[in-house]
């Protein structure tokens, strides 16, 4: 079902582009159809924003559910900013105080830039921290991308994130660990996911934490966790939101860091995401960047224009799924009359349990 373009945001206009659906406020209002409002806390840098506002109301808009979905936008104040990503927040999104008097069916939460040792040392820890034990009391379900997830983990549950020692960098392969509940339901068993990380929630402390890991990578570790409750909170580690070009841009600024001599390193190849004739490019690319810049030349353009078109997007059908599963139990859970009984034998703390009346 459609997203309802409920403001001026440019990522309307770019989604009505690229063939998404999209119904102008004045159109949804001769609907017959549920509203679901959704928000996103977009903590993401200026650099990202725009284009994670896109990933993420893609995955909703392209939900099957019988829905028109109002997307709210908003971020925290805390947050640093340039004077283009602080204008694009003021004009198009919302306050906090403006969501919470209004209200949401369910919330994501997307990743930040960190520059401290510990995340509660971050501007944004204690805003964040409100906007999650607000959700927890008042929203179906919030689900938490990335950093968000390192951060709510230690925020509720104590337990903190560790570092690698490397920047887990690539397209994995997971596979499910429970295959009945709801979130997976009618996803393949095997599947990938994109991963951009030097920190991680290992299995062991999602579990010692009393929640429940559903999807996992022998290499990348955690995907996919749920909260205690099955459903309120829900965790991802890694970016299945990407658009198939996420990791080909951000290692092309790798590579322009690494030029502007603000990384030591070349960066390495992106895991299992290039192929054969990408990789040959690439690594003459890395040859002619080191010549340039050991005889003080002109540094090449990277050759992004003959690398998009032999890309491949693995992970995003199975992300459709996934977040077409959250939405219809937000959706089914929004109906549910809680002041009525139980029935006999379900537990009242298990929103997955609630009785459909």
């Amino acid at each position: 079902m459609p997203l309802v373009a409920n403001s001026e945001l440019p990522t309307f206009t770019r989604l009505m582009g690229e063939g998404e659906t999209v119904l102008k406020s004045s159109d949804a209002l001769h609907q017959d159809i549920r509203e679901l409002h959704i928000g996103l806390l977009n903590m993401m840098p200026d650099s990202a924003l725009a284009a994670t506002e896109r990933q993420f109301f893609r995955l909703v808009g392209e939900s099957n559910q019988i829905a028109q979905f109002y997307m709210h936008p908003f971020s925290l104040p805390q947050l640093p900013r340039g004077a283009e990503g602080a204008a694009h927040v003021e004009r198009f999104y919302g306050s906090f105080e403006e969501i919470k008097q209004q209200g949401l069916d369910a919330l994501i939460i997307t990743g930040a830039n960190v520059t401290q040792p510990d995340l509660a040392m971050e501007p944004f820890w204690e805003p964040l921290n409100e906007v999650v034990e607000w959700a927890y009391a008042n929203v179906t379900s919030t689900l938490c991308s990335c950093l968000a997830t390192h951060a709510v983990m230690q925020m509720r549950y104590g337990k903190k994130r560790q570092h690698m020692g490397f920047k887990r960098w690539g397209v994995y392969a997971h596979h499910l660990l429970d295959r009945e509940h709801p979130l997976v339901t009618g996803i393949n068993t095997r599947f990938d996911v994109p991963h951009s990380r030097f920190n991680e929630i290992s299995r062991e402390q999602f579990e010692t934490a009393g929640l429940q890991v559903l999807v996992e990578s022998e290499a990348a570790g955690v995907h996919l966790a749920v909260s205690e409750d099955r459903f309120r909170l829900v965790f991802l580690q890694g970016h299945p939101e990407y658009d198939v070009i996420s990791l080909l841009k951000e290692y092309k600024r790798e590579i322009n860091c690494f030029i502007e001599g603000k990384r030591d390193h070349y960066p390495p190849l992106v895991e299992n995401y290039f192929g054969l004739q990408v990789t040959a490019i690439l690594e003459e690319h890395k040859e002619r960047v080191a010549s340039a810049l050991k005889n003080s030349e002109r540094v090449p353009d990277f050759p992004e224009a003959l690398i998009t078109d032999q890309l491949d997007n693995t992970w995003h059908d199975t992300a459709e799924a996934v977040l077409n599963n959250w939405i219809g139990k937000v959706y089914q859970l929004t109906n549910v009359d809680r002041l009525k009984p139980f029935e006999e034998g379900v537990n009242p703390d298990d929103p997955l349990n609630l009785r459909r009346l």
